[in-house]
């Protein structure tokens, strides 16, 4: 076992390794290196292959295993209620740093920017209703096929109620689930070892595309926004944390650390997510509570992306020259805690509700946003590691709050004592996989 570990240990420096060969060929041949960029995309799209079916199972075993209906909806309405709360404080954050940088004041609008801002309006999200009728999926299948994680985690809610209603007669079928959650999260792991590839890929063309003067004119935005990133994650959620459920934000990062190392390179938060899911099973938090926070909090629980929209917002509206006013910042902030439920994790979706907000409450706005585009990429690197910090902390407090946890486990797990194992991202202390009374709920954590 030991063997083992150490070789994901090299795969990880392998990672940190591609990050570094890729910026040095980024700024060395920036025309080769844009043309590296399809390494980091298919590296991302076979992490993005595997969510909808480790989301499938991870919920279906959660939801199937649990007795009463009553404690499902619990979990998820906790949840969806600290979601929204968090998105506000994140959005308050952003409009107060904002007001204080005031980093657009020294930029102008090009008749180039202003097409690039228009052209991400475009492709920006159509509307809240459009929004909840893309959670439904055309058929049942689709779900899986078109990639969509709401649409997934509708599918199996729905799966997990009904055998949930089937009682013992459905528990062959969990246990059938549960042998291929363990396939799928298997084939996670042979895909991990491409990690180092597609990180190279990925960090190589943005650096390629992006350049240096362009971190150069947009420095105060970026840096702003990544110190406002660390002041929530730190402050507002360790402190949360803390108080909760009496754990050190810096102990549960640090046992996310090759997460945040993925997300880095990919600048992609789903490229995370099946590990997240993993990883939270792993430290305690019991299946029902992971199953629904996680995949939920991927769409409800951007923070990152919250504290983007308005310190953007606010971007866009000095270098136009027509800053927003106290009324309209408070406005724009009811506007963007729905529109920012519209975001996936997935690399330039921030942008796109940017611009979709902006169309929606200042039209005139719009053009502005080509000014960010720039910079997005790196921005984006902030979002997505903010977010997956938030989800991880959302798992706990919901855990903590619902007493679906098992502190003792939490303690050991994060001091090292229980090491996860890399090898099939499944723990394997619990019952043999052939062993014919294997059910979900025999990984139930001890209530407190």
């Amino acid at each position: 076992m030991a063997a083992r570990r150490d070789r994901t240990h090299y795969l990880y420096l392998a990672v940190i390794a591609a990050v570094v060969l890729g910026i040095a060929v980024g700024f060395a041949a920036p025309g080769v290196a844009v043309e590296l960029k399809p390494l980091g995309t298919g590296f991302v799209n076979l992490i993005k292959m595997m969510i909808s079916p480790i989301i499938f199972c991870t919920i279906v075993l959660g939801v199937g295993s649990v007795r009463k209906a009553a404690k499902v909806g619990a979990v998820g309405g906790l949840a969806l209620g600290y979601f929204m709360v968090m998105s506000t404080v994140a959005l308050a954050i952003g409009l107060v740093v904002g007001n204080l940088l005031e980093p657009g004041a020294s930029l102008r609008l090009t008749d180039e920017v202003a097409a690039a801002g228009e052209k991400q309006a475009s492709g920006a999200s159509e509307g809240t209703a459009d929004f909840l009728l893309g959670i439904i999926p055309k058929t049942l299948v689709s779900a899986f096929t078109e990639g969509e994680v709401l649409q997934t985690l509708l599918v199996a809610l729905l799966a997990g109620f009904a055998l949930q209603a089937m009682g013992r007669s459905g528990e062959p079928v969990l246990r059938g689930i549960g042998h291929i959650q363990r396939l799928v999260f298997r084939i996670l792991a042979m895909i991990m070892w491409v990690a180092p590839v597609g990180a190279f890929g990925a960090i190589a063309a943005v650096v390629g595309e992006t350049g240096v003067d362009a971190l150069k004119s947009l420095a105060v935005i970026m840096i702003g926004f990544y110190l406002t990133c660390a002041l929530f994650v730190f402050v507002v959620l360790g402190t949360l944390l803390r108080l909760v459920a009496g754990v050190n934000i810096l102990t549960l990062l640090k046992y996310l650390g090759r997460e945040f190392l993925l997300i880095l390179s990919t600048s992609s938060s789903e490229s995370a997510l099946p590990r997240l899911i993993a990883k939270m099973e792993h430290l305690g938090v019991s299946k029902p509570v992971v199953g629904i926070t996680v995949p939920t909090g991927y769409s409800f629980n951007l923070d990152g992306t919250a504290i983007y929209l308005t310190m953007a917002s606010l971007f866009v509206a000095e270098a136009m020259g027509d800053p927003l006013s106290v009324g309209e910042q408070i406005s724009l902030l009811v506007f963007m805690i729905i529109a920012s439920k519209g975001a996936a994790g997935v690399t330039g979706a921030g942008l796109a509700t940017l611009a979709g907000g902006l169309q929606s409450h200042r039209p005139e706005l719009v053009d502005g946003v080509g000014l960010i585009v720039g910079i997005d990429r790196f921005m984006s690197e902030a979002r997505a590691l903010t977010n997956f910090a938030g989800n991880a902390v959302a798992t706990v407090l919901v855990g903590t709050w619902t007493k679906e946890i098992d502190k003792a486990r939490v303690a050991e797990v994060l001091a090292g004592k229980v090491p996860f194992d890399e090898k099939t991202l499944v723990d394997d202390h619990a019952p043999a996989a052939d062993d014919t009374d294997e059910l979900p709920e025999a990984r139930e954590p001890v209530k407190v």
